[in-house]
């Protein structure tokens, strides 16, 4: 499959591409072009005509086309599903999941566009003023750039294009370059629903070729990005005076009280698919679990079990569980990341073995230390490390202890507990007797520390792509 680049609507082909490769087997997908910083350039002068194109569009019309777009993308659910499991390497479950997801998320963000609002401003309330009215009302900021994952490249994308649409902003999208093609899709899907082609741009390439243009781009208004915690850091000391929406880093931890004896098999499943979803790769998959010291025997026996029963293979196999990492490189870090928490002390407990470049087993480690990468990064693979603690207080102390803050979880009978729990563990998201990988595309999902700034879910999203412009009448005059 030959990729291009999408600007105003015109496929945009180039003598230097890059391969896309099926992580399961490395065997060929697609092609896309290698852009670079006159490709960034000419995408967002385009966008700004396709900003003043929208301009012309009503909150009613940009609904109706978002919703259509959502149709669109229904009706093709099976050729999108398929070319994710190919790009990414999840399995054909996870990719109509995440289908079934992008059509939910663009739904919501049409909806949205005709809530945009404001309210009065009660400017007779300041002293010495008197026969002053006005409001203030929401008002989209212009060019957006969204540089998008690779691991949810459909849904992820459209958490960013919907609500900037939605608003009225046009956008130039920066996808992985590992998962180009699905991203292309979606945007000629959105022009094919109505959009002005100016308006939707796709620039292909390295971030730090073309994303790199894109951010220091002085008409960007805005930088919506997911990825790493360096890259967050490089491009806001990069993009100078705009705004950011930044969704980085976790290594979400879930406590496990004394108090759940009775269901530790049934929580054990639980928060073994949270950590062995799409291998791992899911911002926040469960990848810290502390339980009390009453029943860590009993649910590192559970957990054990469930993971040992897992399917590990081919992702195009509906009955395959577990589908490969993105790569080798990410394949080479986490056993690397393994092999480090057993020098320090850990125990394997079950996996940890390479079953190919980029096949890794589910793998569980208990009692791995502090200062090891397992605990303090982000491991973004199939790993769980099980720690056991005493008390309430000493696993809120030990989640706190990341530099992340994305998303807890606890599962507990204790009321006064959980609600302890949920206001001094510093996370943007607090999940009670539920694993911290739960997500509604609605939600506002955004975290604190060097897990980001900004909330996603199209409501919030909108209120981040826009700006309050106030105005007042002077009704003396």
């Amino acid at each position: 499959m030959k990729g291009y680049m999408l600007i105003g609507g015109k496929r945009v082909f180039k003598k230097e591409e890059i391969e896309i490769r099926f992580p399961y087997d490395n065997s060929l997908v697609g092609t896309i072009p290698r852009g670079d910083e006159r490709d960034a350039q000419l995408a967002v002068e385009v966008a700004e005509v396709g900003f003043k194109k929208l301009k012309e569009m009503t909150a009613y019309e940009r609904f109706r086309a978002l919703e259509k777009a959502a149709r669109i993308i229904s009706k093709r659910s099976q050729e999108f599903a398929q070319l994710l499991t190919l790009e990414v390497g999840k399995t054909i479950k996870e990719s109509m999941g995440e289908v079934g997801r992008a059509v939910n998320t663009l739904t919501l963000s049409a909806e949205e566009a005709k809530r945009v609002l404001g309210e009065e401003v009660p400017f007779e309330g300041a002293p010495g003023v008197k026969g002053k009215v006005g409001f203030y009302r929401r008002v989209p900021i212009g060019v957006i750039g969204c540089i998008t994952p690779f691991n949810f490249p459909l849904n992820l994308t459209c958490h960013k294009v919907g609500p900037a649409l939605a608003a009225g902003n046009s956008v130039v999208i920066k996808p992985s370059e590992n998962t180009s093609l699905t991203v292309i899709k979606l945007a000629e899907v959105l022009i094919e629903a109505g959009f002005p082609p100016e308006a939707v741009n796709v620039l292909t390439g390295y971030g730090e070729e073309v994303g790199d243009a894109l951010v220091r781009n002085s008409k960007v208004r805005m930088i919506t990005f997911t990825g790493s915690v360096e890259t967050g850091k490089v491009i806001m000391s990069r993009g100078g005076l705009k705004k950011y929406a930044m969704e980085l880093g976790s290594n979400a931890g879930v406590y496990v009280d004394r108090d759940q004896s009775s269901r530790l098999k049934e929580l054990a499943e639980r928060i073994g698919r949270g950590g062995f979803t799409l291998a791992g790769q899911v911002c926040i998959s469960v990848q810290r679990v502390f339980v009390h010291s009453e029943v860590y025997d009993g649910f590192l026996k559970e957990l054990s079990s469930f993971a040992e029963g897992l399917k590990v293979g081919d992702p195009r196999s509906e009955d395959t569980d577990v589908g490969p990492v993105i790569d080798k490189g990410a394949a080479d870090r986490i056993m690397d990341w393994i092999e480090e928490a057993l020098s320090k002390g850990a125990e394997l407990v079950c996996g940890g073995k390479r079953l190919s470049d980029t096949l890794i087993e589910p793998t569980v480690i208990r009692d791995v230390p502090r200062d090891s990468k397992l605990f303090r990064k982000e491991v973004f693979g199939p790993v769980i490390v099980v720690n056991r603690v005493s008390s309430l207080e000493e696993a809120i102390e030990m989640i706190n202890d990341s530099p992340y803050g994305l998303q807890a979880g606890i599962f507990t009978n204790d009321l006064k507990g959980a609600m302890k729990f949920a206001q001094e563990v510093e996370c943007g998201g607090i999940t009670v007797n539920e694993i911290p990988t739960f997500r509604v595309d609605q939600m506002p999902y955004g975290g604190v520390k060097e897990s980001g700034i900004g909330r996603e879910g199209p409501k919030f999203a909108v209120e981040e792509m826009t700006e309050i412009k106030t105005i007042c009448f002077d009704l003396n005059y």
